[in-house]
């Protein structure tokens, strides 16, 4: 055999970094010599234009084959034996690059908003010949491979061309959608590393596999629109929050697809009176004691439940239904699966290299580099990719407090101050900022919301005036200060009366949502349920009388799935929700209650519209402290709009329990969460009241025991 160049051995041992420059047609001593590596090959031809045949000499053992095509050839297929079988095939190396020069302008500069376009894996046509682009961002690799279905897993047989600051790409011809792909690569010390997942798959095996699979999202159905002005701070904003693997089960205890919870899940959310259903983490994720807060594959809806198409048909349904979808997005973390993204090409890629930085000391997960532009690219385009690709109507960011700030949970002398010595990840601000910024521009009638539990101001203030631009916050401090104060004994609520109060001093600070999340029926802490104090009449009493509360509360809505039939064990995410207990009247008794809340709250303008607005709430009774007594003034844009909310957090019935009202009339008690109906014991106004003096107008109630009670002016 000849003596070759090195960079033939290169190509044989698999560590060439531009295969490129060696294999395919190149033009030399006034021929056109094509060289292919195809190992377990027996005999190679080249096949020209015209059908012109040139047989290629088998140069090296392990498959490596030169010929000279017949003069005037300028493209030209391969024919391969393979033992018994002979294939005809394109060549991968002699296609023209994938990613256009203003491509590499934008993915250098980090402003490439459609990077869903280019990265990943992509159905194309070049040349005349169907294959997949393959493109996959690792500048500090040596070489970078694409192993899967279509080269039996051989590193060897497609290494990437390298484009710019470390774009590595190949079409290759005769991969197609549905194969099944990773990405193999030599780190920067010549080590190969573990496979890695495509960081852009739009759909993934199911765990425990890691594969991706080529998926053509271009031409994924685009779900129906949800209804305009579904996410406006004036509009009725009640969130059903789900965790699609356990909300309901079949079979005893199998995950209902995409499809089934399509047919069930919207209609119920409609039936209840929800707005919205949010959705906990869907992104692809191999642990499902994550419930999907530690994703390996963003781009992916976890096949879990099916595929991407399926997914499309679950919001599709939603949205036919009237109901908006949300997402839980997770851009402040992830795990260090070796399939994923840690360590990607060799070196910290995605995450800090330094763990004072890089890693998550609660969770035990790595930290992304907001620093680096091709880290944000990646993050933002992602947040754009669910709402044009899935017709997502709004994002909640989790654990935004985590981003924040640089000694988030960390022990002094365990984190890195900013360039200034402080304590604020300037970086991650400037992301938060960017995605909210470019998420609205692009898609105004959605909206975004952050999980954020410190005091930082302006969360959901616009960026231009200093904000973080998102359109919600939750209200964590609310959640924390009221739950306490309910699973008191009501005999001691008198010493925690400010609890209840205290959140109204910040209440229109941020546009707030009133979260009873997940986070809080977990970990011992017991369902909200196991919360309330009491004898079982007095614990299911008190749990519609702070739901009634939350309802009546400003603020837009948010619970978790299970807490609308009171469920009394802690959520388990292996399981589905006790839907057994609705055959007792207690249980039916609060979804009742949450089904007429819904109600009464998109229906009454006055417990809406003025959400997040000072001017549209006003107290009434704030000092009945020996009495657990509050009582408030909900208020619409119109002068008429109002709603009189009175909770009563004690057993006691008080008659002639004298409010003062804005206007003189007949007022009619729309709501009383003690009513027969929900399992209460019916003390009430029988369902309205008249005040009792024109000039100062004043109500004389019967307030009914740990309950609330809506009333509005007759019209």
């Amino acid at each position: 055999m000849p003596k070759l160049p090195a960079e033939a051995y290169a190509i044989i041992e698999g560590r060439h970094s531009d295969p490129f420059h060696y294999l395919g047609l190149h033009p030399e001593g006034g021929k056109s010599v094509v060289r292919a590596f195809l190992p377990e090959a027996s005999n190679v031809e080249a096949v020209g234009d015209h059908g012109e045949v040139a047989k290629l000499d088998r140069v090296h053992d392990a498959g490596l084959f030169v010929g000279a095509l017949p003069n005037g050839s300028k493209h030209y297929q391969l024919r391969a034996k393979f033992g018994d079988n002979v294939v005809e095939f394109e060549d991968a190396y002699r296609f023209p690059p994938i990613l256009t020069d203003f491509d590499l302008y934008l993915l250098g500069e980090g402003t490439h908003q459609r990077l869903y376009d280019k990265l990943g894996a992509h159905p194309m046509r070049l040349e005349g010949i169907d294959g997949i682009g393959f493109v996959v961002l690792a500048p500090n690799a040596r070489r970078v491979s694409v192993v899967g279905d279509f080269n039996f897993w051989d590193g060897r047989r497609h290494p990437m061309r390298v484009r710019g600051a470390g774009y590595w790409e190949l079409f290759i011809p005769h991969a197609k959608n549905g194969d099944h792909y990773k990405f193999e690569i030599i780190g920067p010390h010549g080590h190969l590393l573990p496979l890695k997942s495509d960081p852009l798959a739009f759909a993934s095996e199911v765990r425990p596999k890691t594969a991706s699979i080529v998926f053509d999202e271009a031409h994924l159905p685009r779900p129906r629109p949800a209804p305009d002005g579904i996410n406006a701070l004036s509009a009725p904003m009640s969130i059903y929050e789900v965790h699609l693997g356990s909300w309901r089960r079949k079979n005893g205890d199998e995950w209902l697809t995409y499809r089934e919870l399509a047919e069930q899940l919207p209609a119920y959310a409609r039936d209840m009176g929800f707005t919205h259903l949010e959705f906990l983490p869907v992104s692809e994720h191999p642990f499902d004691g994550s419930w999907g807060y530690q994703p390996t594959g963003l781009y992916a809806p976890t096949s879990r439940f099916g595929t991407p198409e399926d997914f499309a048909a679950l919001v599709d349904a939603c949205h036919r239904e009237g109901i908006g979808v949300l997402l839980d997005w997770v851009p402040g973390h992830f795990p260090d699966d070796p399939h994923g993204l840690g360590s990607f090409d060799g070196t910290a890629l995605y995450e800090h290299a330094n763990p004072l930085q890089g890693r998550h000391l609660d969770w035990g997960t790595l930290i992304y580099n907001y620093g680096r532009t091709e880290v944000t690219n990646f993050l933002v385009s992602n947040a754009l990719f669910w709402l044009e690709r899935y017709a997502i109507d709004g994002l909640r960011v989790d654990a935004v407090a985590s981003m924040l700030y640089l000694d988030y949970s960390r022990p002094p002398g365990a984190w890195i101050p900013n360039q200034y010595g402080g304590r604020e990840n300037i970086e991650a601000i400037n992301f938060l900022r960017r995605f909210n910024t470019e998420l609205f521009a692009r898609f105004p009638q959605a909206t975004t919301a952050a999980e954020e539990s410190t005091a930082w101001p302006q969360v959901s203030r616009p960026v231009e005036f200093g904000g973080l631009g998102f359109g919600y916050k939750w209200n964590m401090g609310w959640m924390h200060d009221t739950l306490n104060y309910i699973s008191k004994d009501p005999v001691h609520r008198k010493h925690h009366h400010g609890e209840i109060l205290f959140g109204l001093h910040y209440a229109f600070s941020e546009n707030f949502i009133l979260p009873l999340s997940h986070d809080e029926v977990v970990h011992g802490k017991r369902s909200l349920l196991g919360r309330m104090p009491g004898d079982e009449w007095q614990r299911f009493a008190n749990l519609r009388a702070y739901y009634s509360f939350m309802f009546g509360h400003p603020g837009k809505k948010l619970m978790f799935m299970g807490a609308e039939i009171a469920q009394s064990r802690e959520w388990n995410h292996d399981q589905s929700l006790d839907w057994h207990l609705l055959e007792y009247k207690y249980h039916s008794g609060v979804q009742a209650v949450i089904r007429d809340l819904n109600r009464l709250y998109r229906a009454v303008p006055a417990l809406h519209q003025m959400d997040c607005d000072q001017a549209g709430f006003e107290w009434v009774i704030t000092d009945d402290a020996n009495r657990n007594v509050f009582a408030w003034l909900r208020k619409g844009f119109d002068e008429h709009a109002r709603c009189l909310v009175i909770v009563n957090f004690s057993p006691n019935v008080y008659q002639n329990y004298r409010v003062r009202v804005p206007m003189a009339g007949k007022w009619k008690e729309v709501f009383n969460s003690d009513s027969a109906h929900y399992g209460g014991s019916n003390v009430g106004n029988i369902g309205e009241v008249r005040t009792v003096d024109g000039k100062t107008p004043e109500l004389r109630l019967t307030i009914p025991p740990l309950a609330a009670i809506f009333l509005v002016p007759e019209s």
